[in-house]
């Protein structure tokens, strides 16, 4: 009872010190309890930002993936054409102008697209786009329709193209999804497209619709095109046809082929500035495109939006070959959101089809991650250290100031352990008071810091509110200690226990 009135007194007699700090103790542990609650949660939060920037991964034919491993062009996903340059086929950023502006020869059926919404991780696909990249004139006027001639492809198509006369050639052409309504043999629907794939375009006009002959075009096409929003663009392509085989452009028993220029008229709904090569491109319902490729049910690559974890050694080993994981490694690695994870079973299910990560996305999100939890940790530790100076300097001048205090409590034959431990059991006190204001207002910080930079809340874990009291807790023992130490020269063994 004698020591609890102590207490309370001290309190009283001293009420500006304590107050310092309780309030030093709060300010610690609101930063800690933001900082720390931020940490555990910005990794959800910051893959969740960057998926917005577009894919990262990508689905292909396995043989395009064969092709782009031995020329270095997988890595990239999201434009029309690669790096292509512009609408009239020329020369490309990296150089590779031929597979750039040649149309693709391996394919993936559009109706197994869905499939990707039935893996494991389906729940962590956010969105999904079907393509078709193919290259068209554009701006043709003229007879251009209709066949084209018989063997000796490139005088036909010459006298083809020569019956059109067309603004811009050789222009790319991505027949995709926009928001396309899918439903799902569990009874689900869900919507996927360009809408969320490309949230940082800039865009006059509107989407185009699925199913329709609606089309939007790049901002530097439409210029050379002369063409705005409400007008219609007529595309013509040269396709082969075999004499024996008019399939797809395959060719027929006796190995002739002849070509015939096919024509679509599309309206133009929107046109789009997205920063990069797409620019030069137009984007339509992917049956349009197929309908002017003469390729039903075709596409040749998946843009995959999927919320992922961040790559470790775990996933960097399994990416290389899953084959050589452990049975605990496996079952680990399959059922974590690693994009190499998500690749694999996406593979599982699209026969033919060789899903792969992009690797700078990827790379990214592990490297902004790391940075951003590194300096989020630093702040909570300087936090910490400025908390331990302040609480020590206060305590020694609340000693200073109780001098005669102390001496009384002395002479009626309290040891100096027991002085200490009584200045402790205040010092307790008041930080516990200040540690849970704190971490009140920490929580309501930590809101605030996720809705402002993320646009969503932050979900605090119990245990940032346990990491934070007990580092507190040590702060202010340590700091205490050496406060009392200095002024009663005595040791840590001897504040606790006595002497």
């Amino acid at each position: 009872m004698f020591f609890l009135k102590m207490i309370s007194r001290s309190f009283s007699r001293q009420f500006k010190r304590r107050l310092l700090i309780a309030v030093t103790v709060c300010l610690s542990a609101t930063v800690s309890v933001a900082m720390l609650g931020v940490v555990f949660d910005v990794g959800d939060k910051l893959n969740a930002e960057l998926s917005t920037y577009g894919s990262n991964i990508v689905v292909q034919p396995k043989s395009d993936a064969v092709v782009s491993d031995l020329y270095n062009t997988g890595d990239s996903a999201g434009s029309a054409s690669g790096s292509s340059s512009g609408s009239d086929g020329g020369s490309t950023s990296d150089g590779s102008a031929a597979a750039d502006s040649a149309d693709p020869t391996a394919f993936l059926k559009e109706s197994d697209a869905q499939k990707i919404k039935t893996i494991f991780w389906a729940f962590n696909i956010t969105n999904f786009a079907p393509e078709l990249n193919i290259h068209a004139d554009a701006g043709c006027v003229g007879s251009g329709a209709g066949s084209a001639g018989s063997a000796g492809t490139a005088g036909a198509s010459g006298a083809a193209a020569s019956a059109a006369k067309c603004k811009a050639t050789n222009v790319p052409i991505v027949g995709t999804w926009f928001a396309k309504t899918l439903h799902m043999d569990s009874g689900e629907s869900t919507v996927a497209g360009m809408n969320g794939m490309r949230s940082w375009w800039k865009i006059n006009g509107t989407w185009p619709k699925d199913d329709s002959e609606q089309a939007m075009v790049g901002s530097a096409l439409a210029a050379k095109l002369g063409v705005n929003v409400g007008d219609s663009v007529t595309l013509d392509k040269t396709i082969a046809v075999g004499a024996d085989d008019n399939t797809n452009g395959g060719t027929g028993k006796t190995g002739k082929s002849s070509t015939e220029r096919n024509r679509v008229k599309v309206k133009i709904v929107g046109i789009f500035d997205s920063g990069d090569s797409d620019n030069s491109a137009i984007y339509m319902p992917s049956i349009a495109a197929q309908t002017l490729a003469n390729l039903p049910n075709s596409i040749d690559k998946i843009e995959v939006k999927a919320l992922t974890t961040p790559d470790n050694d775990l996933a960097r080993k399994a990416s290389k070959n899953p084959n050589a994981l452990t049975q605990d490694e496996w079952e680990t690695w399959y059922c974590t959101a690693y994009p190499s994870s998500i690749a694999y079973q996406i593979e599982e299910v699209l026969p033919g089809a060789v899903a792969k990560q992009v690797r700078q996305v990827a790379a990214l999100q592990g490297d902004v991650l790391n940075k951003t939890q590194a300096v989020m940790v630093l702040m909570t530790v300087l936090s910490l250290v400025a908390a331990a100076i302040a609480v020590a300097n206060l305590m020694a001048v609340s000693i200073g100031e109780r001098g005669s205090e102390l001496a009384l409590l002395k002479a009626i034959g309290a040891t100096d352990g027991a002085v200490s431990r009584l200045m402790l059991a205040e010092t307790a006190v008041i930080s516990l008071v200040g540690a849970i204001a704190g971490a009140l207002l920490g929580s309501g910080v930590a809101q605030i810091v996720g809705h402002v930079v993320f646009g969503s809340g932050i979900t605090l874990r119990p245990m940032v509110f346990v990491l934070v009291f007990v580092l507190l807790a040590v702060t202010v023992l340590v700091a205490s200690l050496s406060s009392i130490r200095a002024i009663l020269g005595l040791r840590p063994a001897e504040v606790l226990h006595g002497r």
